[in-house]
């Protein structure tokens, strides 16, 4: 479930925010001022965070390098001055957009959902797993900064373990993602050479392999986070 930090200052409205984006299928976690905000983002990470800029202890611009200290969270600046200054300060101090009251739950519906897409499509364009970097777009495989020379179905089965980081995936289920495109790997054997390829190319020491593990009697497994 997204998971989405609300941190406004008017209960009234944030009574009306949560009960509306709860119904959207958002998980909303609410605070009040700067402290109890900084409090909960040590321990928590967020998919978007709505800020309302002027709080009782301060201007929530203060709390974006702590938003931003894990990921790239999308922030939502919510206020009620819609001078041209006041929404360049707020882009210019890190929001990914700026709405100014009163506005339709309709409209923050739409922003929310446009800049969570977003997120997700450029997430997609890297994966960074421990060492490991594959730039999508180029289909280049990194190790330390340094490109790792892979072939192209061992490009295709590495995205896949890390696709599915931390889930044990079978042979059956290798052989149902591959099936079509790659008729060489139609045989369990023929998974294990390439798997044992793969971590040749990564791996510090194969044969006590960081990354991508043997499940026994189930298949492989990504095990380090994937990014």
């Amino acid at each position: 479930m997204t998971r989405i930090l609300l941190v406004e200052d008017d209960r009234s409205l944030s009574v009306g925010l949560v009960y509306s984006l709860n119904k959207e299928g958002y998980d909303i976690i609410h605070t009040e001022n700067i402290l109890q905000t900084k409090k909960v983002l040590e321990d928590e990470i967020f998919d978007l965070v709505i800020l309302d800029v002027t709080l009782p202890d301060g201007e929530s611009f203060e709390l974006v390098p702590n938003i931003r200290k894990n990921k790239s969270t999308p922030i939502i600046f919510l206020t009620a001055k819609d001078e041209e200054e006041d929404i360049i300060k707020g882009f210019d101090n890190g929001g990914d957009d700026y709405i100014t009251k009163p506005f339709s739950l309709k409209v923050l519906h739409v922003r929310i959902k446009r800049l969570l897409e977003r997120t997700v499509s450029v997430s997609d364009m890297t994966r960074v797993s421990g060492e490991i970097k594959i730039d999508v777009p180029s289909l280049k495989v990194y190790k330390n900064d340094k490109m790792i020379d892979l072939t192209h179905s061992e490009y295709r089965l590495l995205n896949y373990f890390m696709d599915n980081y931390n889930l044990a995936l079978s042979r059956e289920n290798i052989l149902e993602f591959l099936w079509d495109s790659d008729a060489e790997f139609q045989a369990y054997s023929t998974i294990s050479v390439y798997v044992n390829r793969i971590r040749e190319k990564i791996e510090d020491n194969p044969s006590e392999p960081k990354y991508l593990k043997t499940k026994r009697g189930i298949g492989y497994i990504w095990s380090v986070e994937v990014k």
